[in-house]
């Protein structure tokens, strides 16, 4: 009677228990469904900070003349006038282009060098917050830097709007840097966080890119059409306020009070321990030899085709116009192409350098507007080869590594950039007036061709295994709540749909040991070569 009793009471507990795991899989289920909603609606919201931050990078171009005539005591700050760069007619001054060059051409004088400061300015700034930035972000998380990033950037935007001199300008432009080393790297690391799995990261992280680039692309003709009809105010008001109403959408997914995820992550690796691993340091390089070529052409390409090709103001103004396209095609194909042949984003990296090397050295040698369309397209093509293949390529390498938290990674790309944009403004300059265009085209075409082959380095990376994954070290102290188990579903089974509720007890009490007990075999001391 007893022994019946106790088979009784044996059913029953393994009943409970079984009902308990089915209820945890069902809270699971939910909480993993409201996390991917919630991830898509972060993309949305990082997409449209990268956007804000390259329009108001770019969107400055118009209202520039206005304050070089202020400077020079022949006009009004406050209307519009003559775009830099002689975009004027022949009988005035009053036909301005809606799509005017990047940069305003070199004038001679102190105010060619006040020009390239002011442009140089938010990359320099960027430049050196941001290993404070990458540092921060990996201690408190992504969503709070990416916040304050968005403030700043608000605040600049506003700055910008009622800027009445030069020493305005400058500051709203620093201010932009501040804001961008945080929304940027915060941003780029939070799609990585969020997207840990190929080709989802891939993905992502491509259409992150794609806002990058249209947001260069849309800046001029925004603000040239906007600062035509509207003032100078308006553009700056406009981008002021999607900024206020991303940075509300973000406040609302994810309030900076909630740390209690946070809690849960593990400590990141040293920013200047990441800057010594020889594979990160490949793909800082090439991110920056890459960029080199755009960054140096966008303030000497106006007066170089006005002077060699004779190119109109309209031509001028559409110089870059067409290669938002083959970008934006850049960034699709690699994607398609890592989902298929993950083993060889070394190769599509490299691949992009030689395309940037061989069209850098065709630009001197284009004769009219269509020509130089050609190498312009090549050179934004092999751009978006690059950034699509190596960026995901540096958060894989902080997985197997060093420990999954992408602050300070991404930091490093974003110092890689800067220094390309820091420099471009201010040397490019210099570098045409002492050596001459072609000399400059050439240089930069040799350095991407040359560095291809280093990238060679990366081959083996694909083959290596995570030196102490982190679900294990999430698993060490046990878990303290959903997040570490959604992390954990995430990693192991992306893609598979949960076990139904109605399972036997032993089919439930397997999994539910599996899940939560489950040690990698794969863990070893340090990496290894599978």
């Amino acid at each position: 009677m007893s022994e019946a009793g106790g088979a009784d009471r044996a059913r029953a507990a393994v009943a409970r228990l079984s009902e308990a795991v089915g209820e945890r899989r069902r809270r699971l289920g939910t909480a993993m469904g409201e996390a991917r909603r919630q991830r898509r609606l972060l993309l949305v919201v990082v997409c449209v900070a990268l956007l804000l931050d390259n329009m108001l990078y770019m969107v400055i171009v118009p209202i520039i003349p206005d304050y070089i005539a202020a400077m020079r005591g022949g006009g009004n700050a406050a209307g519009p006038s003559a775009p830099a760069g002689g975009n004027e007619s022949g009988s005035g001054g009053g036909n301005r282009s809606l799509l005017p060059a990047r940069y305003p051409p070199a004038t001679g004088g102190n105010e060619d060098v006040q020009i390239g400061v002011l442009f140089a300015s938010k990359a320099m700034l960027q430049l050196l917050v941001n290993p404070l930035s990458g540092t921060l972000i990996d201690r408190v998380g992504y969503e709070a830097p990416l916040l304050a990033g968005l403030a700043v950037m608000f605040l600049s935007t506003a700055t910008f709007a009622f800027a009445e001199n030069y020493a305005t300008l400058f500051a709203a432009r620093s201010l932009q840097g501040l804001g961008s080393a945080f929304a940027d790297t915060a941003g780029i690391a939070l799609i990585a966080d969020r997207y840990a799995e190929e080709p989802e990261r891939s993905r992502a992280l491509g259409t992150a890119l794609a806002c990058i680039s249209f947001g260069s692309l849309a800046a001029p003709p925004f603000g040239g059409v906007l600062y035509e009809f509207a003032g100078k105010r308006v553009p700056f008001l406009v981008l002021a306020c999607v900024c206020l109403l991303d940075g509300l959408l973000l406040l609302a997914l994810a309030p900076p009070c909630a740390t209690g995820a946070r809690a849960n992550m593990p400590i990141g690796t040293p920013i200047h321990r990441l800057m010594i691993d020889p594979y990160i340091a490949v793909v800082a390089g090439a991110l920056a030899t890459c960029n080199i070529p755009l960054a140096f052409l966008e303030p000497t390409i106006a007066n170089w085709m006005k002077e060699s090709m004779g190119a109109s103001e309209w031509e001028v103004g559409l110089t870059w116009l067409p290669a938002f396209f083959p970008h934006v095609l850049g960034v699709y194909v690699t994607v398609r192409l890592a989902a298929a042949y993950p083993h060889l984003q070394w190769f599509y990296g490299a691949l992009g350098m030689a395309i940037i090397g061989a069209s850098s050295c065709l630009v001197p040698a284009c004769k009219n507007f269509g020509q130089v369309i050609v190498p312009l397209c090549g050179i934004c093509f092999g751009i978006a080869l690059v950034d699509t293949a190596l960026l995901p390529t540096l958060a894989f390498l902080v997985d197997v590594r060093h420990v999954s938290v992408y602050g300070s990674v991404y930091a490093i790309a974003d110092i890689s950039y800067s220094v390309a944009y820091a420099l471009g403004p201010i040397v490019a300059g210099q570098i045409v007036h002492t050596m001459g265009f072609a000399q400059l085209n050439l240089g930069m075409g040799l350095a991407n061709v040359l560095y291809a082959p280093v990238l060679l380095f990366l081959k083996n990376v694909c083959q290596m295994k995570p030196s102490h994954s982190e679900r294990n070290i999430l698993l060490e102290e046990g878990p303290k709540g959903l997040y570490d188990t959604i992390k954990m579903e995430e990693r192991k089974g992306m893609g598979k749909s949960l076990r139904p509720v109605g399972e036997t007890e032993e089919n439930g009490m397997d999994s539910y040991r599996r899940d939560l007990t489950g040690v990698s075999e794969e863990d070893s001391s340090d990496y290894e070569y599978s």
